[in-house]
């Protein structure tokens, strides 16, 4: 998922800011690359974006998406250009080998600056030849998401596969990302009727 008038291959050139905001394993100011996120399928792109601290609801109705979270924004299928090379965080060792559980890729958003230092770190000890970290997402435990790191690609690691990209702002696009969304007890907030003065 991206901001419809980017590209949907772009790295993210904006750091995170180091204690604030930002993803799990953004670049900081301290830190800086671009970076780029991916779902390795639909559920995981959409899930990850869409439902970071999104509760469930206690009457078992669907979780409501604030309609600004899709504002502006596309789903896009980009497919690898080349090989890459990436740290794997998938199982209990990989996660011992740079000293972390699953901490490290299920933390909320609350803890994402030490997730971040943790990133940093990993790439430093990875330098130069890891382009990325591939781990289960959160969300979707059935898939995969990673980063992908600007300053490690020599080439544009990723392209589009030719299929269109998904534009949230249609009523198409709206609706078959309430279709995506409906397997995960969550819809698109209905819009607010005009109010006249």
């Amino acid at each position: 998922m991206h901001a419809s008038h980017r590209s949907a291959a772009g790295f993210n050139p904006v750091p995170a800011h180091a204690f604030y905001d930002g993803g799990r394993f953004d670049s900081t100011p301290y830190q800086p690359y671009g970076f780029l996120y991916v779902g390795f399928a639909v559920g995981a792109a959409v899930s990850e974006v869409l439902l970071r601290s999104i509760p469930f609801r206690q009457d078992g109705g669907p979780r409501l998406i604030p309609r600004v979270a899709v504002e502006g924004r596309s789903l896009s299928f980009l497919q690898l250009a080349t090989d890459l090379e990436v740290v794997s965080l998938m199982s209990g060792s990989d996660l011992a080998a740079v000293g972390q559980d699953s901490w490290l890729v299920h933390a909320e958003g609350a803890e994402y600056p030490q997730t971040r230092d943790w990133g940093h770190w990993i790439r430093e000890q990875t330098k130069p030849w890891a382009q990325g970290f591939v781990w289960p997402s959160k969300r979707e435990p059935a898939d995969r998401v990673a980063i992908v790191f600007e300053d490690r690609c020599p080439d544009a690691p990723l392209m589009p596969t030719g299929a269109a990209a998904v534009d949230f702002g249609t009523a198409e696009g709206e609706q078959w990302l309430n279709g995506v969304l409906s397997a995960y007890c969550a819809h698109i907030a209905p819009r607010q009727p005009e109010r006249s003065e």
